[in-house]
């Protein structure tokens, strides 16, 4: 879709030095200082408006939702030094803000847009760090909206040979204590373009030996890692999985709904869950 030019009513919240969440303020907007907050993370190089849905939810909410879209110290180029824990602890911040500014009795829910699936995970089970998510603002009920695992998404663009010697280049840089360092951009560019990506998120998310801190979708991924993140979640949360049938990320040999009813089986254990679903949709949104 060609870019439009175009002006967004809002409403800027700071809700921590440096840290930011815009509230969308479409014609139904409500008034009310009450309302129930869904707050929107987008993926890797995202930011303010790079995605144009968040604005059509926003229009389509009830009066009484509002929808914010907080700026992380990760959006946009941000991402590639910063981590999943980073993310969560300060979106924890953004939820206490509207928590304390919008009462008790307002829900507050979280959904993440691909990448950001992985941030919503990391809030409420941590599996990280598990002591971690006791210590955040409960939320109602998280939306993960093309949950894609990037470790598959990356293998299945660079194939294996170029995969295999970017993570040889990057484990080498953690072996010799240059984890924080960036990268060469003949590494990381054929995916990521010239983000500055470190040593350590590169293994975060390519996950050579399947236990990245960012691996949480990935169809190969065996028990015990699931249940320290579906299988962790707390009781009586709610639980919405979006999963595009169509996904241009999700290499063509994952079983995507299989995929789903896997992850089903561990939410359920955990606690209770809205609806894990599977759309099947031509477009990436």
């Amino acid at each position: 879709m060609p870019f439009q030019p175009s002006a967004h009513d809002g409403v800027a919240h700071r809700f921590s030095p440096g840290l930011l969440a815009f509230e969308h303020k479409p014609a139904n907007a409500s008034t009310t200082t009450n309302a129930n907050v869904l707050i929107w993370v987008g993926g890797l190089g995202d930011g303010l408006l790079t995605v144009p849905y968040p604005t059509t939810i926003a229009s389509k909410l009830p009066p009484n939702w509002i929808l914010a879209q907080p700026l992380l110290s990760s959006s946009y180029a941000g991402w590639g030094t910063s981590s999943l824990v980073r993310d969560a602890d300060e979106l924890a911040q953004c939820v206490k803000y509207f928590r304390s500014r919008h009462g008790p009795g307002a829900k507050i829910v979280l959904m993440g847009h691909s990448t950001g699936c992985q941030d919503a995970i990391e809030y409420v089970s941590s599996p990280s760090i598990p002591s971690a998510a006791s210590h955040r603002t409960p939320l109602d009920a998280i939306i993960l909206q093309a949950p894609a695992s990037d470790r598959q998404a990356m293998l299945h663009s660079l194939g294996k040979n170029k995969f295999d010697a970017a993570n040889a280049v990057a484990q080498a840089y953690v072996d010799e204590g240059r984890g924080e360092d960036v990268l060469p951009f003949r590494v990381t560019e054929k995916d990521f373009k010239k983000t500055p990506v470190s040593a350590r998120r590169w293994l975060a998310l390519a996950s050579p030996d399947k236990k990245g801190a960012d691996d949480f979708f990935s169809d190969d991924l065996p028990d015990d890692s699931l249940k320290t993140t579906f299988g962790a979640l707390p009781k009586g949360l709610g639980v919405c999985v979006l999963y595009s049938g169509s996904d241009e990320f999700c290499p063509p040999s994952v079983d995507k709904e299989g995929l789903v009813k896997r992850w089903s089986g561990f939410v359920k254990e955990a606690g209770e869950y809205d609806s894990l679903t599977l759309r099947r949709n031509p477009n990436r949104y």
